[in-house]
C-alpha cells in the first residue's frame, strides 16, 4: 500500500503551528519529506504520515507527577 502523503498546511494544522514552523522542522532535518517535482525550480513537498507519527513520538514528553 502506498504511503499516505500530507500537505504542509495539513501538517501545520495537525501540529497547531504555522506553515513556516513546519518548513523549519523540514530544514533542520527533523521532519522528512517527499519532493514531488512539478517543473524546473519548483518543488511540491509532502510529509509521509508515518514520518509525522515518528516526529511526534520523538518529541513526546512525559510530565513528572508531583507529590502533595
Amino acid at each position: 500500500m502506498p504511503a499516505r502523503l500530507l500537505s504542509i498546511p495539513t501538517v501545520a494544522a495537525a501540529l497547531d503551528v504555522d506553515r513556516r514552523t513546519v518548513y523549519r522542522f523540514i530544514a533542520a532535518g527533523d521532519l522528512p519529506v517527499v519532493d514531488l517535482r512539478t517543473g524546473p525550480g519548483r518543488s511540491r513537498v509532502r510529509v509521509p504520515a508515518a514520518s509525522l507519527d515518528e516526529f511526534l513520538s520523538r518529541r513526546a514528553v512525559v510530565m513528572p507527577t508531583t507529590r502533595r
